[in-house]
This record gives structure tokens, sequence and C-alpha cells, in this order.
């Protein structure tokens, strides 16, 4: 399939987690949200901001999670399925046929295991760009960075709540567009042409 060469779908999750990585007895990690937005690579303008909150199956929200997310257990008890939130992204952001962009990899793991462990179809095509790593790359850096340092970078400030994954989708994407406006998009185009990665 052809890839659509003039949007991006960003996407920042955010996972059930705990002090000190440390994972009670009988839970695992998983998505309790999923953050999205739309790039127009040409025109540099986002849209399509959402947050999918996805209810948890295999784990609780611990008071360590809210702490960092602001996602409190009743935000969850309501909330979708992991199915409905990939057959959300597939249907309203045409995920099968657009780059997906997210900062780091972790994102996009989550998305193959929790697909392979729920038995859900995976919602992306099989483009994926971890913006992070671009953006040292292209900004020359000697090591990766967060994403709040990368917008101070850019004298960007940060919108919205920090992990948060709608908020920080669209910080995302507002990085991306900077990076575009300032070199240009032969790195994207560049990725692209390589196919899957």
């Amino acid at each position: 399939m052809t890839l659509d060469q003039t949007h991006v779908v960003v996407v920042d999750i955010e996972a059930t987690c705990w002090k000190g990585n440390k994972t009670p007895e009988g839970e695992q990690s998983e998505i309790i949200e999923v953050g999205v937005c739309l790039l127009d690579t040409v025109s540099g303008i986002s849209t399509a901001k959402r947050s999918l909150l996805v209810k948890p199956t295999r784990s609780t929200v611990s008071h360590f999670c809210t702490k960092l997310t602001s996602i409190t257990p009743e935000m969850v008890a309501d909330g979708m399925s992991f199915a409905d939130a990939c057959a959300i992204l597939e249907n309203e952001y045409a995920t099968k046929s657009r780059l997906w962009v997210s900062w780091g990899n972790y994102d996009h793991k989550m998305f193959i295991s929790q697909c392979a462990d729920f038995g859900v179809p995976y919602p992306f095509s099989n483009s994926h760009m971890n913006i992070k790593e671009v953006f040292a790359k292209v900004e020359e850096l000697l090591k990766q960075v967060g994403m709040a340092r990368a917008l101070k970078m850019f004298e960007l400030q940060l919108e919205g709540t920090h992990h948060r994954g709608h908020d920080d989708a669209w910080n995302i994407s507002r990085i991306m567009a900077t990076l575009i406006a300032r070199r240009g998009r032969a790195f994207l185009d560049d990725f692209l042409a390589k196919g899957e990665q």
C-alpha cells in the first residue's frame, strides 16, 4: 500500500506503571490512554487531537501512575476497550496508510506486544518513525533528549499536561512541524522512500 505522503499520525501512549518499576504480582503494564493527532507535513498544521482512554483489564492504575499522568482509576473505569481504540485509529485516522510517529520506540513496542497478547489486529502501517532518534540525528546532537527538552531547544512552550497522551502527541507534532520548517522535508522524504521501518 502506498503511504499518504502529506499526513502523519502522531501517537503517544500512557500505560499503567508503578514506583520503581515494581509491577505487583499478577499485574502487567498495559495501555490506558492513546493520545493522537494528525500533522499535515506540507502546511505544518496539526489537527484531530484526541484522547482515547482505555479500560485496563490486567492491571490497576496506581497512585504513582496517577501522580505521573493525572489519569485516575475512575477516568478509565468507563474507558473503551483496547480493540475499540485500535479500530478508531484505523478507521478515523487512516493509520494503515500513513506513517505513524512516536517519541521513542516504547509506544511501538507496546502496541505490537499488546495487539499480540489481546488478539487485536495491529492498527498501523509498517512504517513507524522514532522521531526522538530522528530529532537527535537531524539536530546533530550527541545523545537523544526528552520531548520537553526538545521543545525548549526549539523555544516552544509545552502545551497541556506532560505525560497525558493527547497533549504529548500534540507537542510531538509541534516539534516535528518545526523540524520540517527549519530543516526541510528531506529527512522525512528519505524515511518514506525507504518503505517499511
